[in-house]
């Protein structure tokens, strides 16, 4: 066992050595490395930030709410857009019959959504995302206030001008001052500020959430027209009562538009499950050509260790018949190249890992990215692997060398 140990320290040792004395080659090899790693790390750190926002993405729009809209979320198959635009607008009114007729639903709220922009005395915030909402839209949107207050069923019945702002919102407008209470305007009218959302980031890396402000459906009506693409919001106490709860929707929503049994529906059913079932493809592709680019790329680090490692080994050829003359096994011989291999993986392992930090960085400028601790484990272990498996055959060689021809070797 101590044998094991020595020998293990001391081929630690000569790796190291026989790196220092050929600086230039091990750098050059080690590069090889370092790209295989930060191909490999980059691959992790996007996928791992891609499946985070995306599970933090579907928690926001709702697992448990069935949204009912003119169009359906174009995913897959074909999007019969001219069979869809026929169809009647949805109205605000369905609200209060889908509460009377989906009892196993927790809460209804219909919106509409556009793009304005909102002004407070010389400060302009401009494309900010405006709902028109029912007050029970802060609940089917899981929308938590931050500060103030949401506008209550009564706002909405007068058509108050009131408006809630999206964090975002508010810092642009009031980076340093209270908003509760202020006044700002939206399409020439006055509206006072009664709430701030909690911050929420973006849908999907891209869209930003806290880049909104929500007002009472009414008083939308009176600077927008909001006949067209109103959407309805169902909401379940859970998942497992929206399976059914969702075929309830589908009756009631057919009832309230007078549909005959042998009518198609004039409206759409979308969830979130729809987006996870067109996530789940496209995350196959995506990995899929990550995993073979990474792939690719170890392997061309990989064949540059093994190249240097034979020519290392063809160089110490008389060191290794020596060695082998006073004792060492072949064992011994094989363990000191393949840890010259591992060490070489490794440092390039690690100036890898710490390069990617600074790339998800900038990644995350644009897209979605994410490191944590298994990312750097897993580089480390991957690492080792390339070392072991392309370090082997030089290694194997030397270890069956004949003492007495690499004696002779000149």
């Amino acid at each position: 066992m101590n044998r094991i140990f020595t020998s293990f320290t001391e081929g630690f040792k000569i790796a190291l050595s026989s790196l220092w004395a050929n600086k230039m080659r091990a750098i050059l090899t080690t590069t090889c490395i370092v790209i295989g790693i930060v191909s490999v790390t980059a691959m992790n750190t996007i996928t791992d930030g891609v499946d985070r926002a995306f599970e933090d993405s579907m928690d926001m729009l709702g697992r448990n709410v069935v949204f009912v809209e003119k169009w359906p979320w174009g995913f897959g198959g074909e999007y019969k857009w001219w069979e869809y635009r026929n169809r009647r607008e949805l109205e605000v009114g369905y609200v209060d019959q889908l509460r009377d007729l989906v009892l196993n639903a927790s809460e209804v709220s219909a919106n509409v959504y556009r793009g304005t922009s909102v002004r407070f005395e010389d400060r302009t915030a401009e494309g900010v995302g405006l709902a028109g909402a029912t007050a029970s839209y802060f609940e089917t949107a899981g929308l938590d206030i931050g500060d103030g207050r949401p506008f209550t069923d009564s706002d909405e019945q007068r058509a108050a001008k009131v408006v809630v702002l999206g964090a975002g919102v508010a810092d642009h407008l009031f980076p340093d001052s209270d908003p509760i209470g202020e006044r700002v305007r939206i399409r020439g009218q006055r509206f006072m500020v009664i709430g701030v959302l909690e911050k929420q980031g973006s849908f999907l890396g891209m869209e930003d959430l806290d880049n909104q402000m929500v007002i009472p459906i009414s008083a939308m009506a009176s600077i927008f027209d909001i006949r067209n693409n109103v959407r309805l919001s169902v909401q379940f106490p859970s998942e497992e009562l929206m399976v059914d709860g969702e075929y309830e929707v589908i009756g009631a929503m057919r009832q309230i538009r007078g549909l005959d049994p042998m009518d198609d529906d004039d409206f759409a059913i979308n969830k979130a499950a729809l987006f996870e079932q067109e996530f789940q493809g496209m995350k196959v592709v995506i990995y899929g050509i990550g995993i073979f680019l990474t792939g690719l790329a170890l392997f061309v680090g990989g064949i540059g260790v093994m190249n240097i490692m034979f020519v290392s080994v063809k160089e110490r050829t008389k060191e290794i018949g020596i060695r082998k003359a006073v004792g060492a096994q072949p064992w011994e011989i094989l363990l000191q190249f393949l840890m010259e291999s591992i060490v070489i993986c490794m440092l390039g392992g690690v100036i890898g890992v710490l390069l990617s930090v600074g790339i998800t960085q900038i990644i995350n400028q644009f897209f979605i990215a994410y490191m944590d601790w298994t990312t750097v484990l897993n580089a480390i272990l991957i690492c080792t692997f390339v070392g072991i498996l392309f370090g082997y055959l030089p290694s194997n060689k030397a270890a069956k060398s004949n003492p007495i021809e690499s004696l002779r070797y000149e």
